[in-house]
């Protein structure tokens, strides 16, 4: 019965956790701030932002979109899991469980 409970409480945690994922955003830029992109802790990408005169060059303007997608969404992972560690963690489960 107890282990149910665990259960129930860690499903309703996580619950909570992807909501605020869902709300909270990563910012990660290339190319000195030319490429600016915004994710969501779902790794979903919420916004980009291309400074006009890095348009002029459109392999490296394709190159600095790429690397500044890959960087935030490196770090809405790692958002990611630290939330989800924090409830592995409040409930006394080994690291690396979720």
């Amino acid at each position: 019965m107890k282990m149910l409970r665990q259960v129930q409480q860690m499903q309703d945690r996580m619950g909570k956790v992807q909501a605020e994922l869902e709300t909270e955003t990563v910012e990660a830029t290339a190319g000195g701030g030319a490429v600016r992109v915004v994710a969501s802790g779902t790794q979903k990408l919420v916004s980009v932002t291309i400074d006009p005169d890095a348009a002029s060059d459109t392999e490296m303007l394709q190159d600095l979109v790429v690397a500044a997608v890959n960087e935030a969404m490196e770090k809405s992972k790692q958002l990611a899991a630290s939330k989800m560690q924090a409830v592995a963690s409040g409930l006394g489960l080994p690291p690396g469980l979720l």
